[in-house]
């Protein structure tokens, strides 16, 4: 039963892109592996929310994030038997449990944050605020993007997770992030 939260072993260095909504996650999560001739992991909970609200006309409520983390993983594992360099996720289980406490009162489901805090990655490339806000069916905390960054970051320094801050424009940023990715995967040789 929570195997399906567990990342499986790979030979890849793993990097996530982390931090509030409309930040840029996406965009450099696809630059880089176009750079790297690697894949990239999306944020499965952008198409199952999309699909809810969709169908529905609802958001995310509690019960959703436990699938969402199950989708996230499952498609992670899957994509990183394709590469032996490197994985770009979008998004990890860690991220949802941010939201988690952000959105229900500070709770997170036990099953939830043990895999969050299980699973582990080379590096994470917090994202800052700075990008302009983009408006979408699923986004809806424009106001509350400076206090969403600090959640994100306390969490990583709370769980001692290495990371790097991506500040700048999309060129900066990726130029940056191509540098950490360089290091790490020379360590691995």
């Amino acid at each position: 039963m929570e195997e399906k939260y567990k990342q499986k072993p790979s030979n890849c260095v793993k990097v996530v892109l982390f931090g509030p909504e409309s930040t840029g996650k996406t965009t450099l999560s696809r630059q880089l592996a176009r750079h790297y001739n690697s894949v990239w992991v999306p944020e499965y909970a952008r198409e199952y929310l999309q699909k809810k609200w969709n169908n529905e006309r609802k958001t995310c409520e509690p019960d959703d994030l436990l699938p969402i983390a199950k989708g996230q993983i499952k498609l992670e594992n899957k994509l990183a038997k394709k590469t032996d360099s490197v994985l770009i996720c979008d998004t990890d289980l860690l991220e949802t449990k941010v939201y988690s406490e952000a959105y229900y009162l500070g709770s997170c489901d036990p099953l939830l944050e043990k895999y969050a805090l299980e699973n582990t990655y080379n590096l994470y490339f917090l994202t800052y605020i700075d990008t302009p806000w983009e408006a979408d069916d699923l986004r809806d905390k424009p106001e509350d993007r400076e206090a969403m960054f600090e959640a994100f970051q306390n969490e990583l320094i709370k769980n001692k997770r290495p990371y790097v801050l991506l500040k700048g424009n999309k060129k900066e940023r990726l130029e940056t992030a191509i540098k950490h990715i360089d290091r790490l995967l020379k360590e691995k040789e």
